[in-house]
């Protein structure tokens, strides 16, 4: 056994965390998008989803032909790891259907934050008033820029000028797209 597989930190063991991702598969909403992605004719497989050591302030990621990881690491609780799978198979689900979506652009990228920040319940106001956020209104859209910038600044392509006018171009035709959903849940 690697000593990481036990060690704790901010978050949880390896083995813990995979234990909640096979938890999560079974929710309504993650059982959902992953129906989607199969039906838009991308396969997920058993280790699609995994739980890795990211040793960086993130709880998960998309990563283009490989999947979904979950930083054991950074996530603590059931919740937090739901977030992050739905939050990533949005991506995941982005990528599928668009079989030009180019993860360098930051207009492309802007773009799926936006869907996943909006569709995923990133920014439910319970959410945002644990994190220290509060408005009575105008919360929502609030959180999902503030967390596309955070997020699309990242990109080693994208300086902040530009994530940020990646974010207003494509803002309104992103916000509400909804697929695979009828509306946003």
């Amino acid at each position: 056994m690697e000593e990481e597989s036990y060690k704790k930190s901010e978050g949880c063991t390896i083995k813990e965390c995979q234990d909640m991702i096979q938890r999560s598969l079974r929710t309504p909403m993650v059982k959902f998008l992953m129906e989607h992605m199969e039906k838009t004719g991308c396969k997920v497989g058993d280790n699609f989803i995994k739980a890795v050591n990211c040793n960086r302030k993130m709880g998960g990621g998309y990563v283009r032909g490989e999947g979904i990881v979950v930083c054991s690491d950074q996530v603590k609780i059931q919740d937090d790891v739901n977030q992050v799978v739905i939050h990533e198979l949005i991506h995941a689900y982005d990528e599928c259907r668009a079989s030009n979506l180019d993860w360098t652009n930051c207009a492309h990228h802007a773009c799926s934050e936006i869907r996943a920040g909006h569709l995923s319940g990133d920014c439910h106001y319970k959410r945002e008033f644990l994190r220290g956020f509060m408005k009575i209104r105008g919360h929502e859209q609030d959180c999902v820029r503030r967390r596309v910038m955070k997020s699309v600044i990242a990109n080693p392509f994208c300086s902040e000028t530009a994530a940020k006018d990646a974010m207003e171009a494509v803002w309104d035709i992103c916000y509400n797209d909804t697929k695979p959903f009828d509306r946003a849940p």
